[in-house]
């Protein structure tokens, strides 16, 4: 047992003073520091002026576009214009106004603007303006037909419409809307763990027979231990990663003002409404895919001499946490689909199917238990066919291009008994 603590300790320490490591690790703090203070960052970059708009032709309908910008509360300040196209370019030079809009009559007695601008990429003013004339359009053609304003208004109001879940335990509106950012979040987390913490894993075995230290490794630590303990070296290297990150995550968090964490776009990280042991299946599930698909990867790892080797080895095995994940996103829009409920009980794919189910249905437990039951089983079948070609697999060495080459790696296991 201390030899497997040894190469946990060694894979842990290696790659924790790896620069690859500590890049990775400052780029994603620095990336949840921009994305936690993204309102302020914006803020920051946008010019505080009105956009200036010359306003050209009707003047019958300029007050109307003046008095529906004020209820509109828009920072457009637009401004009666006098002279010609040729003066408004003139003035757009040389900073007088930013834009104009030419208000005219259709033959229908009703408005139409052209906006004209040095460039129409920006499209907030253009956008507003619109609104604000489509506004007045409605509010003559409801007059003409005798419309008042009062009932123009009670027309545009939106219905009442409310969704309620007959199902006994089924989750609110407000439940489900924390719940699936909390699975989206999750189902990345888990995704790009099993890519890069699993590949990590096959290339440190990879690495290891390349400089030929795995021939002094195996002569005193047996091959099985030097597995579990790269696995578990690397899992807890993962845990740090995300313990460091999370912190930093929560700190920049406390110096947010209240309002921006509670509303607009930081409020998708108020998970007030999420259970217990909905956090509690995400910690499981995402052990035990790790457990699942770290075990195999160290297997296949194990079948090539060389690190550049890897990704071709590897490939087919990342395949099925990329079809897991397409699943998983297909089934956040329709999680009752008959697809995912069948993919939630194959273990390659429960840690993510099966945790999406449990996050935006009410799964019954005895449906938890057997797809839990399944990817434990299933991991532990890895764990010992995969210490079985491990301790074959390192004393292979040429090109290995195929997992076919499990049988060879499982006949020179048997034969270092």
């Amino acid at each position: 047992m201390n030899k497997l603590f040894i190469v946990l300790f060694q894979t842990y320490f290696n790659r924790l003073k790896s620069k690859p490591f500590i890049i990775t690790t400052m780029i994603t703090v620095l990336f949840i520091f921009l994305i936690t203070n993204l309102p302020g960052i914006i803020d920051s970059f946008d010019n505080d002026e009105a956009d200036r708009v010359g306003v050209m032709g009707s003047d019958s309908y300029y007050t109307l576009l003046e008095q529906q910008l004020d209820l509109m509360e828009s920072d457009i300040e637009i401004m009666p214009y006098e002279g010609s196209e040729e003066e408004a370019q003139k003035d757009i030079d040389d900073g007088k106004i930013d834009s104009y809009l030419i208000l005219e009559n259709t033959a229908e007695e009703e408005p139409q603007g052209v906006y004209k601008a040095e460039t129409v990429a920006e499209q907030k003013t253009p956008q507003v303006l619109q609104s604000a004339l489509q506004q007045i359009k409605s509010s003559i053609a409801a007059e003409e037909a005798g419309v008042t304003q009062e009932q123009l208004l009670k027309i545009d109001q939106p219905v009442n419409f409310e969704k309620v879940a007959l199902e006994k335990g089924a989750k609110t509106e407000d439940e489900l809307d924390q719940a699936r950012v909390f699975v989206y979040v999750l189902l990345f987390v888990i995704y790009f763990s099993v890519i890069f913490y699993g590949n990590m894993v096959a290339v440190e075995v990879a690495a290891e027979k390349s400089s030929r230290v795995m021939e002094i490794l195996i002569s005193s630590v047996s091959p099985v231990k030097q597995m579990f303990g790269k696995i578990l070296g690397v899992a807890l290297l993962g845990l740090t990663q995300y313990a460091v990150i999370f912190l930093c995550g929560y700190v920049f968090l406390q110096f947010k003002d209240d309002d921006l964490t509670t509303t607009g776009f930081m409020s998708f990280l108020d998970f007030s409404n999420l259970s217990p042991s909905l956090v509690i299946y995400a910690v499981l599930f995402f052990i035990l895919g790790y457990l699942l698909y770290a075990t195999i990867l160290a297997m296949v790892g194990s079948l090539v001499s060389r690190a550049e080797e890897v990704q071709q080895v590897i490939l087919p095995v990342q395949f099925l946490i990329i079809i897991a994940f397409f699943i998983a996103m297909f089934g956040l829009s329709t999680p009752s689909a008959t697809i995912i409920t069948v993919t939630s009980y194959v273990p390659f794919f429960t840690p993510v199917v099966m945790f999406l189910r449990i996050g935006m249905l009410s799964v019954p437990f005895w449906e938890i238990a057997l797809s839990l039951v399944l990817l434990i089983g299933t991991t532990v079948f890895f764990a010992v066919l995969g210490a079985k070609v491990y301790r074959g697999g390192v004393l292979m060495y040429g090109k290995s291009s195929s997992i076919k080459d499990i049988g060879k790696a499982l006949k020179l296991s048997s034969k270092d008994k």
